[in-house]
């Protein structure tokens, strides 16, 4: 594994089977998620790293991982953990569970608007973040995501079944605890 890295692979099985996702974190600690039933399209936790990564969110739900949160549907593998990890990762997630939250929303928001490529974008925007304005992202940030989520979505049929694709989410986008909440 690079240094400096979580590397994130995702399997590739057979049509509607179950995959995962293996997850390498930069502190050697190996988990392994359930991915829900896979297709050649694009797999619902890719289209969040896509995402989160052309938007560099650093607090929504793969810089929540980096940063140590072990969400349900994780499994360890192998590495040491740190000590009183499960604490400290549902502390994070109750610290960021509102941008965590924002993660999903922005996630299915950019692959709403990947799959309607001629609607205004402007008046999406609008819709989708009315409650909240104020977390709306800017389009230029959308149309980028959009892109990135495009072309991550033809390295995915790309891949055969029985393969894997492999990133790298950069460790210094990490949710960390406030200093605030700390001992």
């Amino acid at each position: 594994m690079t240094l400096g890295v979580m590397r994130v692979t995702f399997d590739r099985p057979a049509d509607h089977v179950w995959g995962s996702i293996l997850i390498e974190r930069d502190d050697h600690v190996v988990y392994r998620m359930s991915a829900g039933p896979i297709t050649a399209e694009l797999p619902h936790d890719l289209v969040h790293f896509t995402v989160e990564d052309a938007m560099r969110v650093a607090d929504g739900i793969w810089g929540a991982i980096a940063g140590g949160v072990v969400f349900k549907s994780m499994t360890h593998q192998s590495g040491r953990r740190p000590p009183h990890s499960a604490d400290r990762s549902a502390a994070l997630i109750r610290e960021y569970r509102d941008r965590i939250q924002h993660a999903e929303l922005l996630g299915g928001f950019v692959e709403a608007v990947a799959m309607q490529p001629r609607a205004d974008l402007a008046k999406l925007i609008a819709q989708w973040f009315a409650t909240r304005p104020e977390n709306a992202p800017p389009p230029d940030a959308v149309r980028a995501a959009v892109t990135a989520l495009h072309d991550a979505a033809e390295r995915w049929r790309a891949v055969p079944v029985g393969g894997t694709l492999s990133l790298d989410w950069p460790a210094h986008r990490k949710i960390r605890p406030s200093r605030v909440g700390r001992r």
